[in-house]
């Protein structure tokens, strides 16, 4: 699974591939309890085993993105939801500098929800 995970990122071309590991490293510092596994082939994070975040590129565009799970939740204008009824994307150009605060913000108040038990999670 580790192997597979690493590849997902040294697989991928630059500028994509610098910015993947940025996000994944800004993800995993938001909180002790958040892990990385690997679903549906991308990398997903969950906080406390409970699937919060995945990082991904998009099909036509080919940029990367951050899909919040329960992005419902998260009034922020630089989330999309397109067609879904639950989660929300932020998406990234590899090419700019990362807007740190706002990934932080935005991951911080999904953090929030399960923390204040808005999203239920085994303990």
């Amino acid at each position: 699974m580790i192997d597979q995970l690493h590849n997902y990122y040294l697989n991928k071309e630059e500028p994509n591939k610098s910015c993947l590991l940025a996000l994944r490293s800004i993800i995993l510092d938001q909180d002790t309890n958040v892990t990385e596994t690997q679903k549906w082939g991308m990398p997903c994070f969950c906080y406390k085993k409970k699937m919060f975040c995945y990082l991904w590129t998009d099909k036509k565009t080919d940029e990367p993105y951050i899909l919040m799970v329960e992005g419902k939740y998260l009034n922020y204008p630089e989330l999309e939801e397109g067609d879904r009824s639950r989660m929300k994307i932020f998406r990234i150009n590899p090419n700019q500098d990362l807007p740190i605060k706002t990934i932080e913000n935005i991951l911080q108040k999904a953090l929030d929800l399960y923390k204040n038990g808005t999203i239920k999670i085994k303990e």
